[in-house]
């Protein structure tokens, strides 16, 4: 029996025993500040969360706000005031900032002093009111799985903390700390951030979403104030005096990953700029949307969601996105990706070759010696149907005259930051006379380097390369691929592509294609990656898991 069969078994017990009895009481910490632009999703989520909410207290502060962080605040707490325990709340609204604070992300003294007063407060309020649990949560943190608090409550833990992930390395715990009590990167971090291990761990540092459980005569300890901790000679900071505090208590601080529980914003530098979340919010809500999901917000906040950028073309002539009529599930989100990156995108039909008949098969012509590097065996119908689908639109690019166009496939994933990484590659590629194809996505098949191209951060001389995830074409890249002739003699889109910029390694193929000058480059990194590899749940090729082209013109004869 499987390590997350075993956690499932174990978790639908508990939560019968909880059913069966009256859930602990828990008093909800929320720290507002300049957040209007999360407000809504964190709100949102959080009130979905499937935990009785007349079991549920809030405690909420808010204070130098230059946004309208207040106003939804005040909304929303007037729509949840009768199903919540109780609610208690205390707003500043003279001044947006603190003295000398020099930006949002700038932590003065003073900023720091308040902090840590608000969060022992809160803390020492929750043991006043007999509350069973204390939820420390700041509004950065978007809860997806509706059971999480069921499910930290189940573990009877004093300190835990649902693994929450960024669009990077950060996330709401350390894995080490130094001698003077900063971060510090161990090799057990990062199986545990992607879940390669599975379980509860205990770390030398939670934050940002913790439950604490205050029926534990040991949460006594706990302090975020660094002067009641004895002989404290740490930094003057709420969540470090919080770990130390347990750390020299005996106190365990745990996080767990055998679910997937939401996302977090990272922290804003100090030179950094509120737009700079919003770019955060969308890589989160792209991210969720690979996961065929989608960030809730509900109907009360949709007025104070942040509107999608309006939408434009990058740049490009056109933007295409190739899509099988029999899989509107991938255009759906692809469509829901486009609105959050403010894409302007045609979305194509692709050929399907489950419906190709033998009489466009035989109005093709194969190459003659071509079998699949890989398993040995002639093309696929699927890849015939791939193949015909990019084979269309190199027409309609040189049909329309585009001078630049760029082609996605519908089961990609963006990279963060997507708009402003295509934006300073392009503006690299510009710069290149003669251009014709440069891939945004590939499977990189040759462990020989590729040269950088001179004076540029983000393009490399593509080499050997498999996948037609996203690429941007020219004009002449077009008219390139359509001279080939490769109707003729056919072979999948992605070792056409390599015979035709000369880096393919059979040498016996490339002499079919005399003319071999596509100029192709790479971004580095690249911008757009699968979202399902082989062997994944979820993973579907409609290339691979389609027939060989010998047995379907064989069925197609006897269907005759």
């Amino acid at each position: 029996m499987g390590l997350f069969r075993i956690v499932a078994i174990i978790f639908v017990f508990l939560c019968k025993t909880l059913a069966e009895n009256k859930h602990p009481t828990i008093l909800a910490s929320i720290l507002v500040r300049n957040k209007a632009h999360t407000l809504p999703y964190f709100l949102s989520n959080f009130e979905s969360l499937n935990y009785p909410k007349d079991r549920i207290s809030l405690w909420i502060r808010s204070d130098h706000n230059a946004d309208n962080s207040l106003e939804i605040i005040r909304q929303w707490i007037s729509s949840v005031k009768d199903k919540y325990h109780s609610i208690n709340t205390e707003f500043i609204e003279d001044g947006v900032q603190y003295p000398d604070e020099q930006g949002p992300a700038h932590w003065t003294n003073e900023r720091f002093d308040n902090i840590i007063n608000l969060r022992e407060t809160a803390l020492n309020y929750a043991r006043r009111l007999w509350a069973d649990y204390l939820l420390t949560i700041d509004c950065d943190v978007f809860l997806t799985n509706p059971d999480t608090l069921n499910y930290l409550v189940s573990k009877n833990m004093t300190v835990i903390a649902p693994l929450l992930r960024s669009e990077g390395l950060y996330s709401n715990f350390w894995y080490g700390m130094t001698d003077d009590y900063y971060y510090q990167r161990t090799d057990e971090y990062t199986p545990v951030l992607y879940r390669e291990n599975l379980g509860c761990f205990s770390v030398p540092m939670v934050h940002t979403c913790v439950l604490v459980n205050l029926r534990r005569k040991e949460s006594d300890y706990l302090t975020y104030d660094p002067s009641k901790i004895e002989d404290f000679d740490g930094p003057h900071d709420d969540i470090i005096a919080f770990a130390i505090s347990a750390n020299k208590s005996g106190v365990s601080l745990n996080v767990c990953n055998e679910l997937k529980f939401g996302y977090l914003t990272v922290p804003l530098e100090q030179n950094d700029h509120l737009g700079l979340d919003y770019a955060q919010m969308t890589n989160i809500k792209l991210e969720v949307l690979n996961e065929m999901n989608e960030l809730y917000v509900s109907d009360l906040l949709k007025k104070f969601a942040r509107d999608s950028p309006r939408k434009d073309t990058l740049g490009f002539d056109k933007i295409f996105m190739i899509n099988l009529l029999r899989r509107p599930e991938r255009r759906r989100r692809m469509r829901k990706c486009f609105d959050e990156l403010g894409l302007e995108v045609d979305v194509i039909d692709a050929v399907d070759g489950k419906l190709l008949n033998e009489s466009f098969l035989e109005s093709i012509r194969f190459m003659p010696e071509f079998s699949d590097p890989y398993h040995k065996r002639p093309m696929k119908l699927g890849e015939i149907g791939c193949f015909m689908s990019h084979y269309n639109l190199w027409n309609e690019i040189v049909k329309e005259r585009y001078e630049t166009a760029l082609i996605l496939e519908d089961d990609i994933k963006f990279e963060p930051f997507f708009r402003h990484k295509v934006q300073n590659l392009m503006s690299e590629v510009r710069g290149i006379r003669n251009w014709d194809l440069v891939y945004f996505g590939r499977k990189r098949l040759q462990e020989n380097d590729e040269p950088w191209v001179e004076g540029s951060n983000y393009l490399v001389h593509a080499g050997y390369s498999y996948w037609t995830l996203g690429y941007a074409l020219s004009l002449r890249g077009a008219r390139k691929l359509l001279q080939g002739d490769p109707l003729t003699r056919l072979v999948p889109v992605d070792e056409y592509l390599p015979i035709l910029f000369d880096k393919h390694p059979m040498d016996s193929w490339k002499g079919y294609y005399p003319s071999r000058d596509l100029v192709a480059f790479s971004a580095a990194p690249l911008l757009v990656y699968p979202t399902h590899y082989t062997g994944e749940t979820g993973y579907v090729s409609d290339t691979e898991d389609s027939v060989v082209v010998p047995e379907a013109v064989k069925t197609a004869r006897e269907d005759l």
